[in-house]
């Protein structure tokens, strides 16, 4: 009889999933067998079922630090007009650029045994009550009146205390208009007004109550430096 003969083991079916170094196997029987990764298995966790309660709101931070300065927006629209306001307090005269008055007398007026100061009862103008009817007239600078007939017409226009220029008309059998200007210089403090001579010289000036004869007008023309 033949000795007997070990037969080689028959090929087991190739692993799925991998194969271990200590299997014996056909190495033909391996080289067309295909090669397969291991599966993956991924754990899927539901956020919803572990979501929890909300919390209570957290305190107020710090404030951050300034930024930088943006640029300047477009002006915005123009707002309503308002109210007008209250008139403000008279200025000082003296710092006024401008000054005018014009003032005039109805009432006539004769000499007496003193220098009598001409006041004038009503207002043309008087910008920035610059006039006063009350005292003597500050400021300047032309005078008219109406001469009585048969008297003379004398009159000064002084400045503090001393008379500048004379109004004179010589006594007529007409009256006539009279007229005098002048330009002063005046400081502050001055005060521009007009007297009547006394009754050494018998003179007067005409009114008649109703119409104006007698003006006295004056006006700034340049402000002190």
């Amino acid at each position: 009889m033949p000795p007997a003969r070990c037969l080689p083991s028959p090929p087991r079916p190739p692993s799925r999933y991998c194969r271990r170094c200590c299997d014996h196997l056909d190495s033909q029987a391996l080289g067309s067998a295909p090669y397969y990764r291991p599966a993956e298995v991924r754990t899927v966790v539901n956020m919803t079922i572990l979501k929890g309660d909300k919390g209570d709101r957290g305190d107020k931070g710090t404030h951050g630090k300034p930024g930088a300065e943006g640029l300047t927006g477009p002006p915005g629209p123009a707002g309503p007009q308002g109210i007008k306001g209250q008139a403000g307090a008279p200025g000082d005269p003296c710092k006024n650029p401008r000054a005018a008055f014009s003032v005039g007398r109805r009432k006539s007026l004769h000499s007496v045994d003193y220098y009598q100061p001409l006041v004038f009862d009503t207002v043309f103008v008087n910008l920035h009550e610059h006039f006063n009817m009350f005292k003597a007239g500050v400021y300047f600078f032309n005078l008219n009146v109406h001469t009585w007939n048969f008297k003379e017409t004398y009159l000064h226009l002084m400045r503090n205390q001393e008379q500048q220029v004379i109004l004179y008309a010589q006594p007529s059998e007409r009256s006539i208009m009279q007229s005098q200007s002048v330009m002063m210089d005046l400081q502050p403090g001055d005060e521009v007004w007009v007297r009547l001579y006394k009754r050494e010289r018998d003179n007067a000036v005409y009114g008649d109550d109703v119409d104006v004869y007698i003006t006295f007008n004056g006006y700034l023309l340049a402000p002190a430096g």
